[in-house]
């Protein structure tokens, strides 16, 4: 855990005891607050939004960080597992900063070697500031860039993710004997039959495109930047935006059926909780997972959503956000951790928000080898660029249909 990340997980427990103390003190005089203590209610309760909202940030881009980009393999090879001998690491990376700056043409045939035996990945800009890219080469002081980021992709870490070598249709079985119960058999008597049922269902392989961009040959020669790994990261995350939607919402033709495209809604807001929430919804949408799955039960939801949620206190008056308790220790809503992704749909009429049970068992995603990449060299060499794309085959399909239920705003 970083410095930074310790120091605001301790400021946020400080605040959050502040006001506690404002709370229990009106409590035990039986009273409400005072002007003075709701000025420092407000002063302490917006602190802590904020505090919070920069601790979700910290652990989100930790959790990208740890997201390997550069598993992507030229396209038209097949790996052959990792090459382990000594100083491969450089070695390899000698190669692919080549292959990604001078094509294949450039590479001896160890570095050949090396790209078809190991995984990578690119994407790319050009030198000059207009809208198609540029900025990126420094003035002599700087060699670090300026990335706007945005929360998505959060279901993909908590699903049930298998990865397959190739893209045929991928079928498993599914079964529900949870209505069947054995009986008491009496002396003398015959066993009756009650079969098991099995179905089946099938994953696809839907290939997404981080579609084709363009990077100028002065760029690839004389940028001060780490092309070799800013490069692909960007191709892994334009797919990884794509996707990301669609295991949320997709409609399940030709792409991925969503999370909460079909699923069973728990519980429905009443009328005029267009945008809102309140305790005993959450409550109830909890109790309509069967307990078999509440025990690796969490909520999933868009940042929008756990602002809604913040709000709301339970029957003690005490916010079910619960911020961070120690380092190490995630925040929770009324006992249950959370997920954020901004592909969730948000509070709106009719909108299925939040999805609350075990994720893993709800939703599966299939991908095909990791994410691939081409590099054109030709296409655009009378332009002076090089063309490059990423593409993935991935699909998701909820699971068993039991484990997650959804809580839905009312339509007015």
């Amino acid at each position: 855990m970083s410095v930074q990340l310790t120091r605001l997980i301790e400021e946020q427990n400080k605040v959050w005891q502040r006001m506690c103390a404002i709370r229990d003190a009106a409590e035990a005089d039986n009273r409400d607050l005072t002007a003075e203590e709701r000025q420092n209610w407000d002063e302490a309760e917006a602190r802590l939004t904020e505090v919070s909202g920069d601790i979700e940030r910290l652990e989100r881009f930790a959790q990208l960080d740890t997201v390997d980009r550069s598993q992507i393999i030229q396209a038209g090879t097949t790996p052959a597992g990792p090459v382990r001998e000594e100083n491969v690491d450089a070695r390899y990376a000698d190669a692919f900063t080549r292959y990604m700056r001078g094509g294949m043409d450039r590479l001896d045939a160890e570095q050949r070697q090396l790209l078809m035996e190991n995984f990578s990945e690119v994407r790319a800009q050009g030198t000059t500031p207009d809208t198609a890219g540029g900025y990126l080469v420094p003035e002599g002081f700087r060699n670090v860039m300026t990335e706007t980021m945005k929360a998505f992709g959060g279901l993909l870490g908590i699903a049930n993710v298998i990865t397959t070598t190739t893209g045929n249709d991928l079928p498993w079985p599914t079964n529900d004997d949870t209505g069947n119960e054995g009986a008491i058999l009496a002396e003398n008597t015959q066993v009756t039959e009650l079969d098991v049922t099995v179905g089946q269902r099938k994953l696809a392989a839907h290939t997404y495109t981080s579609r084709l961009v363009r990077v100028s040959y002065q760029l690839l020669q004389d940028s001060a930047f780490n092309i070799n790994t800013w490069l692909p990261r960007k191709l892994g995350e334009r797919i990884g935006r794509a996707a990301a939607g669609h295991f949320c919402s997709g409609t399940g033709t030709n792409q991925p059926e969503g999370i909460t495209t079909s699923v069973t809604i728990g519980k429905t807001g009443a009328t005029g909780q267009v945008t809102s929430i309140i305790y005993d919804d959450l409550v109830d949408l909890e109790h309509s997972v069967d307990p078999a799955y509440r025990t690796n039960a969490r909520y999933l939801m868009s940042d929008a959503a756990l602002k809604m949620i913040r709000k709301l206190k339970d029957a003690d008056n005490r916010p079910l956000w619960v911020p961070v308790p120690a380092p190490g220790f995630p925040a929770t809503i009324n006992g249950y951790g959370y997920t954020i992704d901004n592909k969730m749909p948000v509070p709106a009429a009719s909108a299925k928000s939040i999805v609350f049970g075990d994720i893993a068992a709800g939703y599966i995603i299939r991908q095909v080898l990791d994410v691939q990449t081409l590099r054109l060299t030709e296409r655009y060499a009378d332009f002076l660029q090089v063309g490059f794309l990423g593409f993935a085959r991935l699909d998701g399909k909820p699971d068993d249909a039991a484990a997650i239920r959804a809580y839905a705003h009312p339509a007015t």
